[in-house]
């Protein structure tokens, strides 16, 4: 049986920035597949996906219990039929039961199968994005990109004007393409490049005619201004806030981050990025589209150590010259970059959500 035009779906996001953009392709596979279904988007960063119609409703579900817990209730509300659960915890498969979503889909993780109505074998070294894809596919959804895109923000839109005035404001130096260097990292210090090659970076990219900006959460401030203090660098961390996070990373022409959650968002908006990875693995979340990573190879990598224990060698040993020769290269296929939301595969008859 295929799904009523009021058939009503909710997805549980994942509670990661990266994680929330790698499920792109398998959220537009979910729409385009069931064009009729009411849609339902919960999760804390829910709100980077307004605007692209991949969900009717998108409430913000926060990472605290105590936040969860005031927010229930709006998945409840919802009357969901069917919920498609992205994060692998006890505590997602919990909430879809509150919800009364008789059909409850997820991997099969963590001793939560029994709240589970469809247990789907855990993936073993998926890239993240095809993981996901494989719980729409369990739908009967066939997934027609693996490369997550977003839809542009009008240039002339409210957000894209308050970002170009921060940037101008930061007093950037004039004349060379703007390179965004995100020194944060929610995982843990493991993921960030060390403070010294930041700083040889930037000097680096400054020679090459290139102006730097520094990026990060109120978190980063201290080291921030650090790195501002020996280089000259302007700084916008603690200012570039998530409401106007994506905005930024289009107006800028290249973005230097680590594994985080920033990179994977400029590269669906069409940024190039360029992506440092020491103790995680590209092969499960290296950022796809307009993205280049690198790595130094090292026997303890990938260790997955949120803080390194010895001397960070995986990180420490990419040098700024790398980084700058990586950097030139994405500005060099700028102009290909970017793009809407891609076309939608074959639109199969949805199961019944009973």
């Amino acid at each position: 049986m295929s799904v009523k035009p009021s058939g009503r779906v909710i997805v549980r996001l994942p509670n990661w920035l990266g994680d929330t953009v790698m499920a792109v392709p398998a959220l537009q596979a979910l729409r385009g597949g069931w064009p009729d279904a009411s849609v339902l988007l919960a999760g804390p960063w829910a709100g980077v996906l307004a605007g692209q119609g991949l969900g009717d409703t998108l409430v913000s579900y926060p990472r605290a219990w105590r936040g969860r817990l005031a927010t229930a209730d709006a998945g409840r509300a919802f009357r969901g039929e069917l919920a498609l659960l992205l994060p692998n915890s006890f505590e997602a498969a919990l909430t879809a039961r509150y919800w009364g979503a008789r059909r409850r889909v997820g991997f099969a993780v963590g001793g939560r199968s029994l709240l589970l109505t469809d247990r789907v074998a855990p993936p073993a070294r998926l890239h993240q994005v095809d993981a996901y894809a494989r719980l729409v596919e369990h739908l009967g959804l066939a997934v027609a990109t693996r490369t997550p895109s977003l839809g542009p923000l009008p240039a002339d839109g409210e957000a894209r004007t308050r970002a170009r005035a921060l940037l101008d404001g930061a007093a950037a130096p004039a004349g060379g393409p703007r390179v965004g260097i995100h020194l944060g990292a929610d995982y843990g210090p493991a993921k960030r490049w060390p403070v010294r090659r930041v700083i040889e970076g930037c000097r680096a990219l400054e020679a090459a005619g290139l102006s730097p900006v520094l990026l990060g959460t109120p978190r980063e401030v201290a080291v921030a201004d650090v790195i501002a203090g020996a280089t000259g660098a302007p700084s916008l961390a603690g200012r570039d806030e998530p409401a106007l996070l994506p905005a930024l990373l289009v107006e800028l022409d290249v973005i230097v981050a680590g594994d985080t959650g920033v990179a994977h968002l400029a590269a669906a908006l069409g940024t190039p990025v360029v992506a440092l990875f020491g103790p995680t693995d590209p092969a499960l979340t290296a950022p796809r589209g307009p993205a280049s990573v690198l790595t130094h190879p090292v026997l303890c990598a990938p260790c997955f150590y949120r803080t390194c224990p010895i001397e960070h060698p995986c990180l420490d040993r990419i040098t700024a010259d790398e980084v700058t020769k990586s950097v030139i290269g994405g500005l060099g296929g700028r102009g290909g970059a970017g793009g809407a939301i891609g076309g939608l595969g074959g639109r199969p008859e949805p199961p019944d959500f009973k």
